[in-house]
């Protein structure tokens, strides 16, 4: 795949890049390995100001970077906006939080005693230089959410971004330059996919973290563990959006339709299946419907557009190949289903309902704003029905019933559950999936650490 911005919204060529070359390559893995050697020393109150930095220069360029990621992928402007505060919200958040994350722990003082020692330590120390294989849907969030992280717990960030947004990939890298960052804290690639084993297996890189397709997760994870290195991994996601007989049914029907197209579906987290109760089914698809049918498809550049341009041609292929086996086997389509032949790569907001496990859109991720409803008659089938897939990302249910919101909590086979709202991501949470979904953690506690050499340090009485 060429690395170049084709603007979606027309099929436009805008630029081309040049890959790098072997030369280039080494020179690049060389200089990580040399700054993270003293930048690993740097004070978190140091670390913490470079970071700080970035997010004031962030906000400044806010605008130019928004219309970036717009004519490279398609998002609609006011989400790109959305996307670079909420980029630079990340940055202050883990610049002021870290020192309590990556705080020495104590164990229990008669734990101490009994193993001999007269005190213990965990401490948190960085790995070393870290390969990012970050995809295009997000392209400035998914970068920014491993970036925080890592650069404040002492690692230096090696990126490889998706093809299609090397505009966005640069700028992370200069963003990062003219805070402050020491050369070679942040480094962006400009590589094919091919390239990425070669850079995996060299032994100056010491960890991986991938967002992406499942087979792009398969192939990264086979190399680092066949060179026994650290991956964390969030894949595809298919998530359950459950509607009980006690929700809010305006409300619910309302907010799945932002659940399911924002940034024009084309989100791990969105939600693609609607599992409803049948007591409350046909009113909740009337409402749904109405309000998938409402959305403005247009000009991502326009202010009031709600859905853009698919970010590819080959997504949209893949798409609309989705729904016509499934009618084609028997589903039912209440909007959309059929594109128009005009110029960039739209599809309009589609809802399925008659969805049977023997269609292909029943198991594989629908990358796009069509969305599946399900009819269920009960709390058992509703769980039966949002497990019954490969993935596990997140998902959300709408109910008043505390014994059924412990169901399931208890039950449901995903990295989050969301109560009567949609999945969002904030810095302060976990966020991973379960299943195919991928394993690890990022943001938070948690996500700060995946990349944290744990260190007991024990002292003799």
């Amino acid at each position: 795949m060429p690395i170049a911005t084709v603007n979606p919204a027309t099929g436009e060529t805008i630029k081309t890049y040049d890959a790098l070359g072997e030369e280039e390559i080494e020179r690049r893995l060389a200089t990580a390995e040399s700054t993270f050697r003293t930048y690993r020393t740097t004070s978190l109150d140091e670390r913490a100001r470079l970071l700080r930095r970035a997010a004031d220069l962030l906000d400044e360029d806010a605008e130019d970077v928004a219309y970036a990621m717009t004519t490279e992928m398609g998002k609609p402007i006011k989400q790109a906006r959305a996307e670079a505060a909420k980029c630079a919200k990340a940055m202050r958040w883990y610049a002021d939080h870290a020192p309590e994350l990556l705080a020495d722990e104590e164990p229990d003082a008669s734990d101490v005693k009994e193993s001999g020692a007269s005190r213990v330590l965990v401490r948190y120390r960085p790995l070393g230089p870290v390969l990012a294989v970050m995809p295009w849907n997000f392209p400035l969030w998914q970068v920014i959410r491993f970036a925080a992280p890592a650069l404040m717990a002492g690692n230096v960030g090696l990126l490889k971004h998706a093809s299609n947004v090397p505009q966005t990939a640069l700028y992370l890298e200069d963003l990062f330059r003219r805070a402050g960052f020491p050369e070679g804290c942040f480094q962006t690639l400009l590589i094919g996919s091919r390239e990425v084993e070669h850079i995996l297996r060299d032994p100056r890189v010491k960890a991986a973290t991938l967002t992406g397709s499942e087979p792009a997760g398969r192939s990264v994870a086979s190399v680092a563990g066949d060179e026994v290195k650290k991956t964390v991994l969030e894949l595809g996601g298919s998530d359950p959006f459950v509607v009980m007989t006690s929700a809010d049914i305006d409300r619910a029907a309302k907010t799945a339709v932002t659940a399911r197209v924002q940034n024009t579906g084309q989100s791990c987290i969105a939600a693609k299946r609607f599992i409803v109760h049948t007591d409350v089914f046909d009113a909740f698809a009337e409402r749904f419907t109405e309000g998938m049918n409402a959305l403005k498809v247009g000009d991502p550049l326009e202010e009031d557009t709600d859905v853009g341009p698919l970010a590819g041609k080959q997504g949209r292929h893949d798409l609309e190949e989705l729904v016509v086996d499934a009618v084609e086997s028997g589903a039912t389509v209440l909007c959309g289903g059929a594109r128009d032949d005009g110029p960039g790569w739209y599809y309009p907001p589609t809802v399925l309902t008659d969805v049977t496990p023997e269609m292909r859109i029943h198991h594989e991720e629908a990358f796009g704003p069509v969305a599946t409803l399900y009819r269920v008659a009960d709390l058992d089938e509703a769980i039966a029905v949002a497990n019954d897939s490969p993935f596990g990302l997140s998902s959300n249910v709408w109910t008043r019933d505390e014994a059924e919101v412990d169901r399931f909590v208890r039950d449901l086979e995903a990295g989050g559950v969301y109560v009567n709202g949609m999945t969002v991501s904030h810095p302060a949470f976990p966020f991973g999936g379960a299943k195919r979904s991928g394993y690890g953690r990022e943001l938070s506690g948690h996500g700060i650490r995946e990349f944290c050499n744990i260190t007991t340090v024990w002292h003799g009485a």
